[in-house]
């Protein structure tokens, strides 16, 4: 079991009550996928417009809801290949806009090495999704990996809250693409199987 999948065991009973809420009032999982992706925009953009900490509240808000549309697709029988499909390509969106409003906010102070890491973390945050979904594409399970989505979310998350936003991000850079080599590795392990 991963880190990722033991937080997201544990986490679960906390969640609980807000899926049975959202199931009582009939919201479907894919609106609370779209409601999260445009959260997570919303932090991206408060960053780009200089205020990182709003970001990084907005960011703690939203990026739960990650779990809680998945939760309440299978506890409402409604998980769906498409829903799947929306909340992965959301997912990709949403880190897109996060990594944007971050080089625009080093680019407005004048931060090369902030741009550059934002930058470098988001190739590395896409490529870790690929490998993954290259990786299922084929037929192969693919979830290994240090940093997956939920790690870097956190991460970004105490970075921009705590105000160290160029050591969390060269970590990241490091690390995504650290996790994307582990992906390689697994598929060619796996394929020779």
């Amino acid at each position: 079991m991963t880190f990722t999948e033991r937080v997201k065991a544990k986490s679960e009973p906390l969640f609980l009550p807000l899926v049975k809420w959202l199931a009582r009032i009939r919201v479907h999982p894919n609106l609370v996928s779209i409601f999260g992706f445009l959260g997570v925009v919303a932090a991206g953009l408060s960053i780009g417009l200089g205020k990182p900490l709003v970001g990084g509240l907005l960011l703690a808000l939203f990026g739960p809801l990650d779990a809680v549309d998945g939760l309440l697709a299978r506890r409402t029988n409604q998980a769906s290949t498409f829903g799947a499909f929306l909340d992965s390509t959301l997912d990709r969106y949403a880190e897109i806009a996060l990594f944007l409003g971050l080089a625009y906010y080093f680019l407005r102070q004048g931060s090369d090495l902030g741009v550059l890491l934002s930058f470098l973390t988001l190739t590395g945050s896409l490529m870790v999704s690929y490998a993954r979904a290259r990786a299922e594409g084929l037929g192969l399970s693919c979830k290994v990996g240090l940093f997956t989505r939920f790690e870097r979310l956190l991460a970004l998350t105490l970075g921009l809250i705590t105000g160290w936003l160029i050591p969390v991000l060269a970590l990241l850079a490091f690390l995504t693409h650290f996790t994307t080599l582990q992906r390689i590795l697994h598929v060619r392990r796996e394929s020779q199987k």
